[in-house]
């Protein structure tokens, strides 16, 4: 497990209190210039703290989605939203590959790579995380990227491997990470689905390797929303990224790996809680059984 003297590089957040503070937070301090890509946004803090970014003159410039579920009205909603904070607003286009990054870029950092949509719903009612991250190459690397996928230009070749993206690269890379572990695999992934990653989990588990999967929809009281892989309890891999086909091989996806000693622990504690809540939603289940036959 990495271990660093002096403030962290990264922080995991996974509280449901935290997650909106600190997007809001990483907006608020923005000097000169925010990068956003979005898949979806409808939360009204979030629009007051851009409208009051671009008001102390930030650039704020936002790549969003040309296709999403419910249509082109959702679309125009949030086109309209995002323009009335004086972003400029740019649409991927890309015919075959849909855009579903999330991740924010201020100044020359921190940068923010999440699970969750900036929605009600994902600040209230899921489990999910979001990563800040100090880290410069990732900073210039998730830049590099926008500036790419606005104009549909090829993946450049310089990003960094902390950070995994799809669907140039996904694959392989999360093949990798699972390859590579030596003890343990825990998985929070309610999409998991693909043939070939369900199946090299399961050669893994027959090697001996401790694999933990989390599949339902359901984290106890939250809908399971977010993409968390847990290697070795000392690797953590954090974004939109789900282990199913369409997310590998047809998005524009984006996830980071993670190895400092405290996010890695944040990791473990909410695989802990998931845990537990699924064991008490087993224990409920066996006992409401038990009493139906009674």
């Amino acid at each position: 497990m990495t271990t660093r003297s002096g403030p962290p590089v990264d922080q995991l957040v996974t509280a449901v209190p935290e997650r909106r503070a600190a997007i809001l937070d990483v907006i608020r301090r923005a000097g000169s210039r925010i990068t956003l890509s979005l898949f979806r946004c409808n939360d009204q803090a979030i629009f007051r703290e851009l409208s009051a970014a671009t008001a102390r003159g930030v650039a704020v410039d936002v790549l969003v989605t040309s296709r999403v579920k419910g249509g082109q009205k959702k679309i125009e909603k949030l086109w309209r939203a995002l323009e009335e904070t004086g972003a400029t607003l740019r649409a991927y286009t890309d015919p075959v590959v849909k855009y579903h990054a999330k991740y924010l870029v201020a100044d020359e950092g921190p940068a923010i790579v999440a699970t969750l949509n900036f929605t009600k719903k994902c600040f209230k009612k899921t489990c999910d995380a979001l990563v800040v991250t100090h880290d410069p190459q990732v900073v210039s690397g998730l830049r590099a990227l926008w500036t790419a996928d606005c104009s549909c230009a090829p993946l450049p070749a310089d990003l960094p491997e902390r950070l995994i993206v799809g669907p140039e690269r996904a694959r392989r890379q999360l093949t990798a990470l699972i390859e590579q572990a030596r003890h343990s695999i825990r998985l929070l992934d309610a999409k998991l689905s693909d043939p070939d990653l369900v199946s090299l989990l399961n050669t893994r588990r027959a090697a001996g390797i401790d694999v933990e999967v989390f599949s339902g929809k359901r984290a106890g009281a939250l809908k399971s929303h977010g993409k968390i892989l847990l290697i070795d309890d000392c690797t953590v891999v954090v974004g939109s990224l789900a282990l199913a086909a369409i997310s590998l091989d047809f998005r524009r996806e984006v996830a980071i790996v993670v190895t400092e000693a405290a996010a890695v622990a944040a990791a473990i504690d909410l695989f802990n809680v998931v845990r537990d809540a699924a064991s008490e939603s087993t224990r409920l289940s066996q006992r409401a059984g038990d009493e139906a036959q009674c």
